[in-house]
């Protein structure tokens, strides 16, 4: 059996070791990759987030999305239910403020909030993931919740979900709940996988 916490404590520690340079290099070759995509040139509404505890940086994608003049939103846990995530609009002149985690969130208001079910592509971080498509995150389960019903679409999967990760990430396996929500597609610094 796949010790969870375990390939948490380890991927983060192997993240926390890279340089800054090796970070550097790994978000310029993510965002090259993401921005000739197919799925990426065709969103127009695109969920990222902002780097905690060493994850791959999606800095440089969001100045693209800005300059491109796409819809950039960010991560916003809900106030009422603390399990679910809202995603909130992101741009060059947003006040920010920490969450409960330490994690910057844009400070808007309540009506420009919005769930996943309006966004096109939603970038998520991850701790490890297989090529079926499972994603390892910090297990808080915040996008398995707020992206739920994809379990329930066949045909429409609007948004994608794209898990971002350093190519040291992937695993061999990981075991699948009932209620995780696969990945449409992985983004790492040197390929794009689409899941087996």
């Amino acid at each position: 059996m796949v010790d969870r916490s375990q390939i948490r404590q380890q991927m983060r520690q192997q993240r926390n070791a890279l340089s800054a340079q090796q970070q550097s290099d790994a978000a310029h070759h993510v965002e090259r990759l993401i921005s000739r995509s197919r799925f990426y040139r065709n969103s127009q509404r695109i969920a990222c987030y902002i780097t905690n505890d060493s994850e791959l940086s999606l800095e440089l994608l969001i100045e693209r999305i800005w300059l491109e003049n796409k819809c950039c939103y960010l991560p916003v846990l809900d106030s009422i239910h603390h399990n679910r995530l809202w995603f909130a609009p992101y741009r060059p002149d947003s006040k920010m403020r920490l969450n409960r985690f330490g994690i910057p969130e844009p400070l808007c208001g309540k009506r420009e909030l919005v769930r996943a079910q309006s966004l096109d592509l939603i970038m998520a971080p991850l701790v490890a993931f297989d090529k079926a498509g499972n994603r390892l995150g910090m297990g808080g389960g915040y996008y398995d919740r707020s992206l739920a019903f994809l379990l329930r679409r066949r045909y429409w999967r609007k948004p994608r979900l794209c898990g971002v990760a350093y190519n040291f990430q992937q695993v061999k396996q990981l075991p699948r709940q009932s209620w995780d929500v696969p990945l449409s597609t992985i983004a790492t610094e040197s390929s794009l996988y689409q899941p087996e």
